[in-house]
C-alpha cells in the first residue's frame, strides 16, 4: 500500500475552482471543526501517549504478523 503523496505532474492542467465552490468547502470544513464529534476528538490528542506504542520490544507494528512474514520468508 503506497501511503505516500503523488508528486506534482508539471504536464497536468491546472483546474481553477469557482469561488462559490471554495467559500462552500471552506464554510463546510469550519462547521467540521466546530462539531461536538471534533471537539472530543481534538481532546484525545490531549492526553499523554505511551511511548511504547510507538516503539514496542519487538520492534515491529504489528508483533504477530511480523514473525508470521519471517518465518515465511525462511521457508
Amino acid at each position: 500500500m503506497d501511503l505516500s503523496f503523488p508528486r506534482f505532474d508539471r504536464d497536468a492542467e491546472v483546474t481553477v475552482l469557482p469561488g462559490d465552490l471554495a467559500v462552500l468547502i471552506v464554510g463546510i470544513a469550519a462547521r467540521q471543526a466546530a462539531s461536538p464529534t471534533a471537539v472530543v476528538q481534538a481532546s484525545f490528542a490531549r492526553s499523554a501517549i505511551d511511548p511504547k506504542l510507538f516503539a514496542p520490544l519487538h520492534g515491529a507494528f504489528n508483533g504477530p504478523m511480523a514473525t508470521a512474514l519471517t518465518r515465511w520468508k525462511d521457508e
